[in-house]
């Protein structure tokens, strides 16, 4: 290459030194210039003949070692290999109501705030009670009167004084009025809204002097302590999930992930969407609320001594599953190609049933297009 340089320098240099000799017209200067010219271009041409070639013998002559295909490995351990399903969940509880009033009212009084802890029985509103309240006064009233004409009765017809059919009137009158009695109470109950159980105020939608109704939400009540995941995983897996089984349960709001077991696995699945439900019991924690967005790995599969490779590695040809571990031959390393049976596979790992051992080493990088016996390195 350094030769080549020269002689193009020498070749300029006499053709400059030519028309110094020369006349120094503008046409002789011209014509001097076009020869210098095409002799640069005839240069230039074998310059990248040259280079060229030189290109092709250093290929040639480097082909043994270029051939060496470079790779990664992997060794081929014994560890625990699971199979999950993943599927998207929902916090939920038995014990998360709305409540709403039982009877057409007014909002008298509300008796809790949000946060508030409250017990199974407490009044959480009341709404205005003076017509039944008014009302029960009124038959409590009447009973004390037929009460009393009952015991007098009752008292006389002991003694054999007086009818029976007087007595059996005013025995009647008296079970009448304690029925109604009992009924106006439950009538009046119905103005409370009560709570059900132990649990906390999660929201107040009400006002007093609010009119409210059945049906029109009032007081939300959650038991923090009695929540779970529920989720509807495809009939395909009604096989494979039962109760009992592992679950990773990750809330991506909170980014908090707990373990837990399926507490429920119905063995109904639902006509219009092939599902079925699955419940998991959660523990008590004040990160969690009702309606929650949950991530679910259900472990459905485990195997503590799987031979396991990256599902990459893994390649089929002619029908058959292979794989390409890396073994050393004279001082070489040799690509040699080796039939597999594979078994799960999940999160971007295969379990390898038969055809590797453990220590063997596969190729997970470069790979693709390799054949039996060819030369690789690291």
């Amino acid at each position: 290459m350094k030769n080549i340089t020269i002689i193009f320098t020498t070749v300029v240099l006499a053709g400059f030194l030519a028309a110094c000799g020369d006349s120094n017209s503008a046409e002789a200067k011209k014509a001097q210039l076009e020869k210098l010219k095409t002799q640069q271009a005839e240069i230039t041409a074998q310059i990248a003949t040259l280079q060229d070639e030189i290109l092709a013998m250093g290929d040639s002559l480097n082909k043994e070692e270029d051939r060496s295909k470079v790779i990664a490995l992997t060794s081929v351990i014994k560890q625990n290999f699971i199979h999950a399903i993943d599927v998207q969940g929902r916090v939920d509880g038995d014990e998360n109501i709305t409540y709403s009033a039982k009877v057409p009212s007014v909002v008298t009084k509300i008796n809790v705030k949000v946060g508030q802890r409250v017990s199974k029985g407490q009044i959480l509103a009341e709404l205005d009670t003076k017509v039944p309240k008014s009302q029960l006064e009124a038959l409590k009233k009447q009973y004390e009167l037929v009460k009393t004409v009952y015991e007098k009765r009752k008292e006389l017809w002991d003694q054999k004084v007086g009818s029976e059919i007087e007595y059996l009137q005013a025995k009647n009158q008296k079970e009448s009025l304690e029925k109604q009695m009992e009924t106006a109470k439950e009538g009046l109950d119905m103005y409370y809204i009560k709570a059900d159980f132990n649990g906390t105020i999660d929201k107040v939608t009400i006002k007093v002097g609010q009119n409210v109704a059945p049906g029109i939400p009032c007081i939300d009540v959650v038991n923090p302590d009695a929540l779970k995941v529920k989720a509807d995983l495809s009939e395909a897996y009604s096989g494979y999930v039962k109760t009992g089984a592992t679950v990773s349960i990750t809330f991506p709001d909170i980014q908090k992930t707990i373990s837990a077991k399926v507490s429920y696995a119905s063995k109904t699945i639902d006509q219009m969407t092939r599902t079925f439900n699955v419940e998991m019991d959660l523990p008590s924690d004040n990160d969690l609320s009702p309606n929650m967005v949950s991530e679910i790995k259900i472990v459905d599969y485990s195997n503590p001594n799987a031979i396991v490779v990256p599902i990459n590695a893994i390649q089929q040809i002619d029908g058959e599953d292979i794989v390409f571990t890396a073994v050393k031959q004279s001082g070489k390393l040799i690509a040699k190609k080796v039939t597999v049976k594979v078994g799960k596979q999940y999160n971007g790992l295969s379990e390898i049933l038969s055809g590797l051992a453990e220590g063997e080493n596969v190729i997970s990088v470069g790979f693709q297009d390799l054949t039996d016996g060819q030369t690789v390195k690291l």
